[in-house]
């Protein structure tokens, strides 16, 4: 699969690029990398199960986070593996500032559409900001190995996001989706502009 293209980037992507010094930090926290790697998986994959749950009469959306359930918790298995590979133990799970920062944006009140429409879009968010950090991590992390590693969830993370966008706008007014998208991206650069750097974390 080749690597997200430029008009991705503009359609669907972000407003600010990630820092490059996340890249050579993460290089020195490989251990809280991979641990938080694990639980951004695990979270990924409940997260799917709970808008199935809630929306199980959207039979379009039901049919396909169904099988991302089963990529992502793939996934959860697959950095425990490299763990355990490397003899290091899965840490605690964190507070995750960048999400609950995103969670401030999402609308509580309104129509069940509006509602709706933000909770897809902020996981094409996370999803997307998650791509771009494994395109970072596999441009420059110094273990070649781990390098293609992020390669292969970089290129996962690409279809996931797009997804959502295509789930939201299988239901709302395409043209009421791609506002409230700009309106997503706007916000999430500005978050990123206030969090710290820190390379313990995938986002």
């Amino acid at each position: 699969m080749e690597e997200v293209s430029e008009y991705q980037k503009n359609i669907l992507g972000l407003h600010l690029p990630t820092d490059p010094r996340w890249a050579d930090l993460a290089n020195i926290s490989l251990t809280e990398i991979l641990t938080d790697h694990a639980y951004c998986e695990q979270k990924a994959a409940t997260s799917c199960i709970s808008l199935i749950q809630r929306y199980s009469e959207k039979e379009k959306l039901v049919t396909e986070l169904a099988p991302i359930v089963t990529e992502e918790w793939g996934h959860f298995r697959l950095v425990l593996g490299e763990l355990k590979k490397r003899n290091l133990s899965l840490g605690k799970q964190r507070k995750d500032e960048y999400v609950n920062k995103l969670m401030t944006f999402q609308k509580k009140d309104g129509s069940d559409e509006e509602r709706f429409l933000d909770k897809l879009l902020i996981f094409a968010l996370i999803e997307a900001r998650s791509c771009e950090r494994f395109k970072r991590l596999s441009e420059g992390l110094n273990d070649g190995y781990l390098s293609n590693f992020y390669r292969r969830f970089m290129e996962s993370e690409a279809g996931h996001y797009t997804l959502f966008i295509e789930l939201a706008e299988t239901y709302v007014d395409k043209a009421r989706v791609r506002k409230r998208w700009q309106q997503w991206l706007e916000f999430e650069a500005g978050v990123m502009k206030e969090l710290e750097v820190r390379g313990d974390r995938i986002h």
